[in-house]
């Protein structure tokens, strides 16, 4: 066998290339925001919201506290919105490999078998039959169609969808019947009085809007790179969030200072505005993943940890582009944890047809 030196020399690459590997650094043939422009018919319109996790805030929004920004993204009039939730179809695969995506579904999936033995009907046959009934959807549904249609999303583990349906009964329509029973009435009830931000806000502009249905759009199989990392992976990335290196970064602090403050303030609006500033996206993910490149080891967890949320990251874009790829020059509105938007308008902004909107714009 010839050495690697030899080979290399003979395709025109000389060893002090090979050691040094800017050398072989290039650029792509093709970007795709080239065609920008070329195309027929309008640019898709893409909005990210950048979201506090409202579950988890010490002061939860009231929906009154909320309706300035529901006002706000409904003048965007967006025809299609996304939120950060795993699809039942991802959940259904998560749970057939849970040796491969351990601990996923128990975190970010709700069981479906309560919701079987009501209806009967797998998530795949679920999912059949709500592509078959939008299919032919009616103008103007009648209230049993869309109590079925609520009962086919929550078989098919699209709680969101199935609160949309949900919600833009009648309240007297909000009963029992054509495939809603008591268990399943009980989960819709639940759902409404809880407040995220997928519920808060994207069920409701969804119902405002007239939407039949939301789009779940988060994954977590890339979290597979976080289960290889080993015993030291976690341990490592603990430290690097809690290495206090967040005083360096004012906007990180003014996020800490308006969170804490939330209940004395009330001003979500503001609240939103300050998240989605490009300075604040930059400064989270200069501190998060910018400070992770860095750490040192024999590991490089740190870029093992990157190497997770990219991936993670651009799987999420890929099912938004999904989500509108039979909808051209729609208006889209994405509804995503505040870490990801940096990530979502840089990876969006690759795309030939699509035009990035400016969420701190839309929200003053």
């Amino acid at each position: 066998m010839r050495p690697v030196w030899t080979v290399l020399a003979l395709i025109g690459i000389t060893t002090a290339a090979y050691a040094d590997g800017n050398t072989l650094a290039g650029k792509p043939a093709f970007d795709p925001r080239t065609l920008r422009g070329t195309q027929q018919g309008p640019l898709t319109q893409v909005l990210t919201l950048g979201s506090a996790h409202l579950s988890q805030l010490q002061n939860k929004p009231s929906e009154a506290q909320l309706a300035p920004l529901l006002d706000k993204l409904a003048a965007f009039k967006p025809d299609i919105i996304t939120h950060e939730g795993l699809s039942g179809e991802q959940c259904d695969q998560v749970e057939r490999y849970k040796t491969r995506y351990p601990g996923i579904f128990e975190d970010y999936c709700l069981s479906t078998a309560e919701v079987a033995k009501s209806t009967g009907l797998t998530v795949p046959q679920a999912m059949e039959a709500i592509e078959a009934t939008l299919g032919k959807w009616p103008r103007s549904p009648e209230a049993a169609e869309r109590r079925r249609l609520a009962m086919l999303f929550l078989a098919a583990n699209d709680r969101p969808s199935a609160l949309v349906q949900w919600l833009r009964l009648p309240p007297a329509e909000r009963r029992l019947g054509d495939g809603i029973d008591k268990p399943l009435l009980a989960m819709l009830e639940k759902a409404a009085s809880r407040t995220n931000e997928t519920l808060s806000i994207g069920v409701a502009l969804a119902v405002r809007l007239g939407h039949e249905r939301m789009y779940a759009v988060d994954d977590h199989t890339s979290d597979s790179i976080q289960a290889l990392g080993g015993d030291g992976f976690g341990p490592a990335i603990q430290a690097h969030w809690s290495s206090g290196a967040d005083k360096a970064f004012p906007a990180v602090q003014r996020y800490k200072q308006a969170t804490a403050e939330l209940g004395k303030t009330g001003d979500y609006l503001g609240y939103f505005r300050m998240l989605n500033q490009p300075q604040t996206q930059r400064a989270f993910i200069a501190l998060d993943f910018g400070g992770a490149l860095k750490l040192k080891g024999a590991e490089l967890y740190g870029r093992q940890y990157v190497a997770w949320y990219e991936t993670r990251n651009l799987r999420m874009v890929a099912n938004v582009r999904a989500a509108f790829g039979n909808h051209p020059g729609a208006r889209v509105l994405n509804i995503v944890g505040a870490s990801h938007k940096g990530y979502y308008d840089a990876y969006l902004d690759m795309m030939s047809d699509v035009q990035i909107v400016e969420a701190d714009k839309v929200l003053r």
